[in-house]
């Protein structure tokens, strides 16, 4: 067996930094999603281990040529300016830097004191992001109100994953906390809830936790109606906790999401809080901002977290649309005690003076015990872009899908078939009236599925689509074209192509 040496590691990682930066500069000119069928790449691998390794640099063409070959064809290219499908999962060169950076130190942060800077730069960097996203303190590790001296909160935050993964920590922390609060209960039925739009993670987070027994059990965990805009209903939401707590059901979670996948839609979360107070006290209010978190940033767009205050935890992913490579889940709460109780498990093997002196020990703040050093990418893209250069980046891309939705509402074979919210536009064909008769809701949806697959077979852009539900104004199910507008590289020409593009195939 041969290790590389430094030397030999120097020029291999040159070359694939080279690798990586000819990627970016070319990836516009790819088509966006490979043309293959499932078992195409299998066939051309082989089927066998090799017995005999590489060894020195010199020896490592064939992978570089394997890698052009054979897996960049195989690739959809989430980093092309023409990729405008499900949400972004952009990247930047500082991010791309900072995964390298993570993988070469090779640190294990489970403990504070297996690596005291992977557990105090995550810190740091969790406040700095609260601060920038207008988070209340009571998120953060330390308040930095100018009217009293700095003391420590609560609550904090911590980098999982994924917003899935986030959501799993809230239910259990959730959990953990109200049958801490009926210890004398000898048994509780215990109810989740969260609107129809909400992510499907929420009913996955569901099953695993044990409350539901398969993606169609609804026994303890409800999906709650929405409105004209497709936001959760109070109303409704009022109504469901008061029926499970006349039949003796425990309401103990509420989910409320900022910028829903299917069409961005924000359920008010001050309304939802509300409710959660005055009929559901001992619950735990959890707000998902996946996607759309980043948007706080800038602080024209902070109504939408209105009621953010009252909330247990709140979650988003930098790894969507805050150029910060995956995975990377940001999860703050209030109540970190409720959360780390819930988590923690202490073997001999584990016990250390810095857990004991009441270190923070990011273990047991969600479920993998291992860590990787994530926060050095974020650290490394605050610092590189700044907030204003974040905000920017931001702002052209609600900018850009303005631009989208003038130039729809503008061509009468489409329509806006959501209320735009931030930077996803959904579109369709408007149904049409052939001798007087109005099209059939089937028809228009599959006419605008056919324009959508057909666009994506070109390779020139990728979209994806949804069915929304229906609505007192549209009263059945439309399927629509996603338009999602978030890729590091994309500008307004690649915008303009893309509805062109669509326009096109309209004809």
């Amino acid at each position: 067996m041969t290790h590389l040496s430094a030397v030999e590691f120097r020029a291999l990682g040159r070359r694939t930094v080279d690798f990586i930066a000819d990627y970016w500069e070319t990836v516009e000119s790819l088509r966006v999603t490979p043309d293959m069928k499932p078992g195409d790449l299998l066939a051309k691998l082989p089927q066998h281990p090799p017995a005999a390794g590489l060894g020195a640099a010199t020896s490592w063409d064939p992978v570089f040529s394997d890698l052009a070959r054979l897996i960049l064809p195989a690739l959809t290219h989430w980093q092309s300016p023409n990729f405008f499908g499900f949400f972004p999962a952009n990247a930047s060169f500082p991010a791309i830097l900072g995964e390298l950076l993570s993988a070469g130190l090779a640190q294990q942060g489970m403990l504070w004191t297996t690596s005291p800077a992977c557990t105090e730069l995550e810190m740091r960097v969790m406040d700095w992001l609260a601060e920038m996203l207008g988070l209340p303190e009571t998120f953060r590790f330390e308040s930095t109100s100018p009217t009293r001296e700095r003391e420590s909160s609560p609550g904090g935050g911590v980098i999982q994953g994924t917003a899935s993964e986030a959501l799993v920590s809230a239910i259990v922390a959730a959990r953990h906390r109200v049958l801490k609060a009926n210890a004398s209960s000898q048994s509780l039925q215990l109810v989740a809830y969260a609107s129809s739009q909400a992510h499907s993670s929420f009913i996955k987070a569901c099953m695993i936790t044990g409350l539901a027994k398969g993606p169609e059990d609804r026994s303890h965990c409800r999906l709650i109606d929405t409105d004209d805009n497709l936001a959760m209903r109070p109303d409704l939401l009022a109504a469901a906790i008061r029926e499970d707590a006349a039949a003796g059901r425990l309401p103990f979670f509420v989910m409320g999401t900022i910028g829903t996948t299917s069409s961005t839609a924000v359920d008010p979360i001050d309304a939802i809080a509300d409710t959660v107070r005055s009929h559901a006290p001992l619950a735990w209010l959890h707000v998902d901002a996946a996607h759309a978190g980043s948007l706080l940033i800038c602080p024209e767009f902070r109504h939408f977290s209105k009621g953010v205050e009252h909330a247990d935890s709140f979650c988003f992913n930098p790894h969507k649309w805050l150029l910060t490579n995956f995975d990377c889940d940001c999860f703050f709460t209030r109540d970190r005690d409720a959360l780390t109780s819930a988590m923690s498990i202490t073997p001999e093997y584990l016990r250390n003076a810095g857990t004991d002196s009441g270190a923070v020990d990011y273990r047991d703040w969600h479920t993998p015990l291992g860590r990787r050093f994530r926060a050095l990418k974020l650290w490394l893209v605050i610092r590189h872009y700044g907030v204003e250069g974040l905000q920017a980046f931001i702002r052209e891309h609600i900018r850009l899908a303005s631009l989208l939705e003038t130039w729809v509402r503008e061509d009468s074979r489409f329509e806006v078939a959501a209320p735009r919210t931030m930077n996803l536009v959904c579109l369709r064909l408007a149904p049409r009236s052939v001798n007087g008769v109005q099209e059939q809701p089937d028809a228009t949806n599959a006419r605008t599925k056919a324009i959508m697959d057909r666009a994506n077979a070109t390779g020139k852009a990728f979209f994806s689509h949804t069915v929304l539900p229906p609505t007192a104004a549209q009263p059945h199910p439309r399927l629509v074209i996603r338009v999602a507008i978030g890729a590091t590289l994309t500008q307004e020409a690649h915008v303009r192509n893309a509805w062109d593009l669509i326009r096109s195939l309209a004809d």
